[in-house]
């Protein structure tokens, strides 16, 4: 979708070689530049980081496959002519589907890159400054520069801000500059004959040949990611049939070498997820000193009250509500995000995508910087130190989840859910201080 130690170093490669260094330190889903995510409170699995919307077509694709498929022919061309029954019921026909697999192979590389996982994470800041670096702003003013007036009538069209859409632009193929160079169709037999992720790569593999049945794009020009992810937006083939729209107009949706397409295509995936126009996503705000931490929704009204103010300068917005997030915890910057910077999620899960997302938006669009200052000296937990934390908070009965590292919402609530237990400021945040408080815990 999810390391890299110098934004600089890895943003001044030739574009395909700063992939696969990219794919290589993430563990198995989308940033060309961006690269994976982690932290102290985001570890993630590479792969949800590097494919677009990989994640959510998962969740919104309907089932494509039988269930729990485990009868997967050993051979792989076996494998392929055995989805030729399912293919043709969709369909697609048999010179379409020839003309699919011909010649195509096991890709070692994708296999090797599933197998893949990081020992240490990122924090959000290292992410971020990837994501909003000062190239991706200048390539972020060139692009809105040039299709101004596309983002603006997609903003007019499907209510979707063009500071979003030009975020996600940036985060999935820094605004058209790397799209991916893999034969789509060659990755996902790869990984669907691996049985990655179950059935869900079977189905984006039938529903690839459906866009090729289709005649959406030619055979060749079917390139994407090594999870199959395609086009500008990066849209798995299930989103593609679902979400990408037309518009320029002219009778076809090529997300692949139409911008205009792309565009419409990223915000009525966003406006068909949900997205409220006139909503903004969030903002970051400055917390009172004496702040009650019991308090984790509100109305923007409410958060006025309890004396947050936005960090920028004015007043919060009159209408709709918000949840507090700091993703660094008490002693870094303080968000209010809204149902909005859910739905940016909806793309790809990651907290930190979606503030990436948000925060480049800003800048594109004459907004600030973060004005708070991140920690960025506190010491770094590795993945068995995150994997101890939540086995410790599992084993006090505050944590349900998997014991695998990955610190997602349930870890934050169960931190959380500590926390307050303790006295302790209940800012949800996981790090070698809590750690340790745990491991003293009686």
């Amino acid at each position: 979708m999810r390391r890299r130690s110098s934004a600089v170093q890895i943003s001044a490669l030739r574009p395909s070689v700063r992939a696969r260094l990219r794919l290589a330190l993430c563990a198995t889903l989308i940033l060309p530049l961006g690269g994976c995510i982690g932290g102290n409170a985001f570890a993630e699995r590479g792969d949800s980081q590097r494919t677009g919307s990989i994640q959510a077509a998962s969740r919104d694709a309907p089932s494509q496959t039988n269930a729990g498929n485990s009868t997967r022919p050993a051979d792989f061309s076996a494998y392929l002519e055995s989805l030729r029954p399912q293919a043709e019921r969709r369909g697609v026909s048999r010179a379409t589907f020839d003309r699919a697999f011909a010649g195509v192979t096991p890709d070692q590389e994708v296999i090797r890159l599933t197998q893949r996982q990081p020992e240490f994470a990122r924090p959000i800041w290292d992410y971020l400054d990837g994501a909003v670096s000062a190239t991706r702003i200048r390539l972020g003013n060139e692009a809105r520069s040039r299709h101004g007036q596309n983002l603006a009538a997609v903003e007019r069209a499907y209510g979707v801000p063009q500071a979003i859409v030009l975020g996600i632009w940036g985060m999935e193929t820094n605004f058209g500059g790397y799209k991916g160079s893999k034969d789509v169709f060659r990755s996902l037999a790869t990984l669907a004959h691996q049985g990655h992720r179950g059935d869900f790569f079977q189905g984006e593999l039938l529903a690839a040949l459906e866009i090729l049945e289709r005649g959406k794009i030619s055979r060749d020009a079917m390139k994407g990611s090594w999870a199959g992810a395609m086009g500008h937006p990066q849209f798995m083939p299930t989103s593609y049939l679902r979400f990408a729209a037309d518009g320029d107009g002219d009778g076809r949706r090529d997300i692949w070498n139409s911008i205009p397409d792309a565009l419409a295509s990223t915000a009525n995936y966003l406006r068909e997820h949900g997205w409220q126009p006139g909503l903004p996503w969030g903002m970051e705000v400055r917390l009172p000193s004496n702040f009650d931490y019991g308090v984790e929704k509100a109305s923007f009204g409410q958060w006025a009250r309890l004396g947050l103010s936005p960090a920028a300068g004015g007043s919060l917005p009159n209408r709709g509500e918000a949840s507090l997030f700091q993703p660094a915890g008490s002693n870094g910057p303080a968000f209010l995000v809204t149902a909005n910077y859910d739905v940016i999620k909806r793309y790809n899960s990651s907290d930190a995508y979606a503030l990436g997302v948000a925060l480049l938006g800003e800048r594109l669009t004459g907004g600030a910087a973060v004005q708070a200052s991140w920690p960025r000296n506190e010491p770094r937990m590795n993945t068995s130190q995150r994997e101890e934390l939540q086995r410790r908070l599992r084993d006090l009965g505050y944590y349900r989840g998997d014991i695998d590292g990955m610190f997602g919402s349930k870890t934050r609530e169960a931190v959380r859910n500590f926390q307050r237990g303790r006295g302790l400021p209940a800012d949800g945040y996981a790090n070698m201080a809590l750690l340790e408080t745990l491991r003293t815990n009686r």
